[in-house]
């Protein structure tokens, strides 16, 4: 026998409720057969939500209950934790852009030698996700240096440090792909590296402190550590692999 779920959702004009086509493809994708009901006025949607007491739909009922909106039935369907269960630190932004940095940099460095894997597709990799990084935190460069002055050492003695950082990691990154002027990216990337490497390295691992990385923006939910620390490893390393590479040592 089917399962069945009664769905109640914003249906109008000018506007459809987002988590109610989520909430309907989410049911429908478990295999249940969606009543889908429309509130099409605002007059409508008020009414509903005064009779069920609830703030905000849609709403998901199933087997006579009411299981709640779209974070609910994620919930009860087993996509997601309880609330008191979760946890706001992932690591997902970070992964999700160094995975699109590095396929970027297999297309750009096939496009330009033939060959996906190459010495210039981790060179790409590296400039890709600075600039990559860079952007994100210039995004709301305020909130960036909030985040920042948590932990890094050198903004917190000297402030406009944090607000230069993301430009300075741009920078360097947009110099290495063009492989131009390396005389300015390889000190900045060293410097901004080396300082990064060593705040992070202290706030996490010798003052034991549980902070958010500034890395993808103030925004971020990403824990301060190892992933942290790779970043700027990461831009050290490429920045002593230039000066190896352009003075032939």
């Amino acid at each position: 026998m089917a399962k069945t779920a009664k769905l109640y959702r914003m249906v109008m004009d000018q506007h459809i409720c987002p988590y109610g086509l989520k909430s309907k493809y989410l049911l429908e994708r478990e295999g249940f057969k969606v009543e889908d009901h429309h509130l099409t006025t605002r007059e409508e949607t008020d009414a509903f939500k005064e009779q069920h007491d609830v703030k905000t739909t849609p709403q998901t009922f199933i087997d006579g209950k009411r299981i709640g909106g779209h974070d609910d039935l994620r919930i009860y369907l087993g996509k997601d934790k309880p609330e008191e269960q979760q946890s706001d630190m992932s690591y997902q932004p970070v992964i999700a852009l160094f995975a699109m940095m590095f396929l970027m940099a297999l297309g750009a460095a096939f496009v330009a030698t033939g060959n996906i894997l190459s010495v210039l597709t981790a060179e790409w990799f590296v400039a890709f996700s600075m600039c990559g990084l860079a952007y994100l935190k210039l995004r709301d460069v305020e909130s960036f240096s909030s985040m920042f002055l948590n932990y890094d050492l050198l903004a917190k003695r000297w402030v406009p440090y944090a607000y230069l950082y993301p430009f300075g990691e741009g920078l360097a990154g947009l110099l290495m792909i063009a492989g131009v002027a390396m005389w300015l990216a390889i000190p900045v990337a060293l410097f901004i590296g080396t300082i990064g490497g060593i705040s992070v390295f202290y706030a996490v691992y010798v003052q034991k402190r549980e902070l958010k990385c500034a890395c993808v923006g103030g925004d971020s939910n990403v824990p301060l550590g190892f992933i942290s620390l790779t970043e700027n490893i990461f831009m050290v390393g490429m920045a002593i692999w230039m000066l190896v590479k352009m003075t032939g040592i």
